[in-house]
């Protein structure tokens, strides 16, 4: 395929602002906001963080999104280079990755909903450990996890935060998902679990008042939570696109092996 309309977004930082520059002197940049039926493509320029915010923003245009790492560790993204680029994107190889869907109620009564293509965390927000019951499907598996939190992260989050708090690396393909706790204390021993991306999963926070609790869905983040339920949503897939010598699959193999 032939990737002649290119829609992109950039960042504010210096880099990725020359690149668009840049990018619009050789190829034909189509605006999404004027006329975004028209583009096939959506290139990124920027940092894995402003990824995952134009994801956020244009998922709903089901464009294939192309980045081109204007930041630090680009995990998500392709490596810097302008020249060629409609024949890269056409030699690409696709991921698909699907978020996380978080339901929370606060103490208030009060309910919010968000998406986390990362992970979705609970944190204390006080002096005061966490006192968290989890359930899976239903199920109560832990009756009281005393913690500083907890977070879920699908195969394309669980290379970011998850790793960093000594969750696993899961492979894209895996069909699971990670529940990793945050400085558990009791019980002293839980490292966390691998669930099915079928599963739906409960935390109900314990001693709320007294143990206040904030849930974070990517950017969005929930004050005071009483409870909070996770599950896969596979209806808001978004499809990336990669260099074949860097696609997002090799890439999650490479971190288990880097020291």
């Amino acid at each position: 395929m032939t990737f002649s309309k290119i829609a992109c977004v950039a960042d504010d930082s210096p880099k990725a602002q020359a690149a668009l520059k840049e990018l619009r002197k050789h190829y034909d940049i189509v605006e999404l906001t004027k006329r975004r039926m028209s583009a096939q493509v959506i290139v990124v320029l920027g940092g894995d963080g402003f990824m995952l915010s134009a994801l956020h923003e244009h998922m709903k245009i089901k464009l294939p999104f192309y980045g081109i790492n204007c930041g630090t560790v680009g995990f998500l993204m392709n490596e810097f280079a302008i020249a060629d680029l409609p024949d890269r994107i056409a030699r690409a190889r696709a991921s698909t990755i699907y978020p996380l869907h978080m339901y929370a109620r606060r103490t208030t009564g009060k309910v919010s909903h968000a998406l986390a293509f990362n992970e979705v965390s609970l944190f204390r927000q006080s002096r005061q450990a966490a006192k968290i019951r989890v359930s899976i499907d239903h199920v109560v598996r832990l009756k009281e996890l005393i913690c500083d939190g907890i977070l879920v992260a699908p195969p394309a989050g669980s290379t970011a935060y998850n790793f960093s708090a000594g969750g696993p690396i899961i492979p894209l393909g895996a069909n699971v998902m990670a529940l990793t706790p945050l400085v558990p204390f009791r019980p002293r021993r839980w490292r966390g679990a691998l669930l099915s991306h079928h599963s739906s999963i409960n935390f109900t926070i314990l001693e709320p008042k007294k143990r206040p609790v904030n849930a974070v869905a990517d950017f969005t983040e929930i004050e005071d939570v009483a409870e909070v339920v996770i599950a896969e949503q596979r209806k808001s897939g978004v499809t990336l696109l990669f260099d074949p010598e860097h696609n997002l699959e090799e890439r999650i193999i490479k971190e288990q092996f880097t020291y």
